[in-house]
Order: C-alpha cells, then structure tokens, then sequence
C-alpha cells in the first residue's frame, strides 16, 4: 500500500513551485543562496573545488549547466558534483543544527544546476531551495538519533541528498507521483558514515557533504523525469527509509508543519568562516577583546569551555579552519579573523602562534553539551594584571536565536567573492540575488558567476 508520509512529501514537492513563500521566508532564502553562492564562488579556488572541477571537465558531458568560478559547462548531474564540492571547500557555508547538516551545501548546487538545464526563473530557484530546507531538514529530524558522536551513520550525507532530490524535483515539475519515486531514489543513494572526522584534507568532506548528495538527488530527480518508477512507500514500514537509518523514528515528523514552518527559517548563516562548533568560543573572544581591550601580550592562559559532543571534531585538528585552538591563537594574535587567516596553513607552523596555542586550554563540558540554544561556549582571559575576564556566549551569531543582518550576510558574501570575481562582479551578484524575483532565465547571470 502507498505510504500517506511519502504521498503527502511528495504531493508536497509537486506544488511548491506554485505556493508563493511568505515575505520573511523568501528574504531568509535569498540570504542562504547568497550565501552558498559565495561558499561556491570562493570554494572554487580551494583544493576540492579545483579538483572537482578538473574532474567533470575530464567526464565531459552535455553542456547544460555552469561549473561555476570557472567557464566550464557541463551535465546537470556533473555541475551539481562539482559545485557541491565547491561549497563546502572549507567550513564558509551554511548549516541546520536540528537537521545536523550542511543543507545549502548540497541543495543549492542542485537547484542551480536544473534550473539552469531547464531555464528555470528566480522565482523558481527561490521556491525550490526552500522546499530543500524543508525536505531534507525533516529527513534527518524524522530518525531520532542520539548524541551526534554515538550514531553510526552521517547525518550530513542523508538530509543533504534529499533536500537537493526536493529542489530538484520541483524545478523539473514532476507529479506528486513522480515526486515519491524521486524520494524512493534518494532514499537508495543516501549513505555516509562519520568518517569524514578524520578526513584530513576536506576533499573527502566537501563530497560527503555536498558533492555526492547534490550529484546524487539531481540524479533521483533527472532518472523519475526520464520515466523510471519505483516504490510507492519509501520512507516508513518495513524495509524502508526510516526502518533502515532510524534510532528511534517518528514518521510523523517527515510532515509535520509543512507549509506553516520553513526549515530555512531554522538554518544558521556562519559569522566566521570556521567550522561550527568553534563560532560561540570565536564569539566570546571577541567580546572580550572588544570590551577590555585585551591583546595577546596581556593574555597569560585562555580557558574555554565547550560542549563534549562536539569537541572531537575541532579540538587540535590538522586543517586550520576547523582547528579551534589554532583559530583562537589567531583572533587573539591579530585582533580580528578573516578568510584569509582562517585559511593560511603557514601559521599552523608559525612560532609565535604555537607559543600563544600552549596558553590555552579547552575543557569539555556535559552542561554545555545540553544547554539551550545549543553550541554554546565560555572563554576566560587570566590576564597578567590579575585580572580574570569571562563571556559565555549564549545565541551564536547567525543563528536563528540571534541571526546576521541581511549587510552582514552581503559583506561576507562580498569578502569572499570579490577576490575571485572583482569587487564590481560581486557586488552585482549580490543584487542579483536580493532582487531574484526579477529574473527570468538563471543563465543570464553565468557571465557574472563564472570565471572571468
């Protein structure tokens, strides 16, 4: 029998292109497809941009869709592939923390790369990225899994392939019948397991999180449009989606609110180009550093406390910009983090930066693990006056609890696309996308998104 949680998502999917979005939640939209663009623009230049798009250009393929940052044209499939790996080249892009995944990463490459095959309108972008939050955040939420470091699948290679298999359905304007056959095709691609810990060049990540699961939902949505079928109940009863992933599902959640809350609301936009669980420790530091006008020379041992379920995943990494100590070494050093800092693996080996890593020390805290909002951090100055200066950050920057302003988000977009495509260009892609609904055809903006 159909499964009424794979008939009423895909009956779901099937309209979105035709439900306009409230005003808030399109504004929302744009900022997180600035965002990724941006990720996507900048991350064309880092080794798993520059390796992905090497690697389609070798496959070839019908030239539907751009690899953008560069001026190659390529399949629908192949685009999403190496934009998706362009994205998440480093820890610039967005991320959902009930959904714990990187869901830009991965939708907006696959709504780029259809809308473009299919010449599809802003409007139709705007729709079809929103429908991915909404998808793929539910599909992970739906699973109930425990702490993020006991599970043993990845969290971010399941709620990224069918949020892009979502947006890209809804550009194709499939069926609400054809739509459960793209759920079921996603559900068989999803995959991943948290390896990716250990990865230590982030070209395996950028896969995981984006390249695979954009490529892959792109693929579900493209093989249901060519005619293939497939099962009628993918997502619950026996053999099915949530039986094969979940630790303690609840089916209902798959639905539950569509329509009435956009997962996009819930997204997070990252203040700091670093990986997440290093933002609040990056927000207090520099609180304090702006509050009692604190420089390194005046910092005799830094303390910070941070969750324990998230710690592993920062703590003395080998890749600066997820690297928590190395990244708090460099804000207190230099007064301030950029992209550029953030990514110079140079002062991993600097001397100066290593003698202020040995002033801190990170203790990992139960408390912090399940306060609310989550992702919390507290840094202490002992300072050689005596003093002891402490700020817990509560709400992270960019966080729905205490979000960027729409000037916050273009002057990161700004910062990160101007050294690739000029100052000019970047400016005119970010009122492109603030003004989305005013274009007709997303190829017109390949001259401004590829490489000049």
């Amino acid at each position: 029998m159909p499964c009424p949680y794979s008939e009423t998502l895909g009956a779901y999917i099937a309209q979105a292109s035709r439900a306009a979005l409230p005003p808030d939640v399109a504004l929302k939209t744009k900022l997180h497809l600035l965002d990724t663009l941006a990720a996507i623009v900048s991350g064309s230049r880092l080794k798993p941009g520059l390796l992905a798009a090497k690697f389609v250009a070798e496959l070839g393929g019908r030239p539907e869709s751009a690899v953008l940052g560069t001026r190659g044209l390529t399949s629908a499939v192949n685009a999403a592939l190496a934009n998706g790996m362009a994205a998440h080249a480093d820890e610039t892009d967005d991320s959902h923390l009930k959904a714990r995944a990187h869901l830009g990463c991965a939708v907006v490459p696959a709504a780029w790369a259809v809308a473009e095959r299919e010449r599809k309108n802003g409007l139709g972008v705007l729709s079809a990225v929103a429908l991915g939050y909404d998808v793929g955040a539910r599909s992970t939420m739906a699973l109930g899994y425990g702490l993020p470091k006991t599970h043993k699948h990845s969290t971010h290679s399941i709620a990224t392939v069918f949020g892009a298999a979502a947006a890209a359905a809804c550009l194709l304007d499939l069926s609400a019948r054809e739509c459960v056959s793209v759920l079921a095709f996603a559900a068989q691609q999803a995959s991943g397991i948290p390896s990716w810990n250990r990865d230590p060049e982030h070209i395996e990540k950028a896969f995981d999180f984006a390249g695979m699961t954009a490529r892959n939902g792109v693929f579900a949505a493209l093989i249901v449009k060519a005619g293939a079928t497939a099962v009628p109940d993918p997502l619950t009863g026996h053999h099915s989606f949530l039986h094969a992933f979940g630790d303690d599902p609840d089916a209902a959640i798959l639905t539950d609110g569509l329509g009435d809350r956009f997962e996009v609301m819930n997204a997070s936009i990252k203040k700091w180009c670093v990986g997440s669980p290093i933002q609040a420790a990056l927000d207090s530091l520099s609180f304090l550093m702006a509050e009692h006008a604190v420089t390194a020379a005046q910092v005799k041992r830094m303390v910070v406390h941070m969750p324990d379920d998230r710690l592993h995943i920062v703590s003395n990494r080998d890749i600066p910009d997820i690297c928590l100590q190395h990244l708090l070494a460099i804000t207190l050093a230099d007064g301030t983090l950029t992209f550029a800092s953030s990514h110079d693996e140079n002062r991993m080996h600097d001397p100066a930066i290593l003698a202020l890593r040995d002033r801190i020390t990170v203790i990992p805290s139960n408390e912090l693990t399940h306060a609310k909002p989550a992702r919390q951090a507290i840094v202490a100055l002992e300072l050689a006056n005596g003093r002891t200066v402490e700020k817990r950050t509560y709400a992270v920057r960019g966080t729905p609890d205490n979000p960027m302003t729409p000037a916050e988000v273009q002057a990161k977009a700004n910062e990160l696309m101007a050294p690739v495509v000029g100052p000019a260009r970047a400016a005119e892609i970010i009122d492109a996308v603030m003004t989305l609904e005013a274009v007709t055809d997303v190829t017109s903006l390949r001259p401004l998104l590829q490489a000049g």
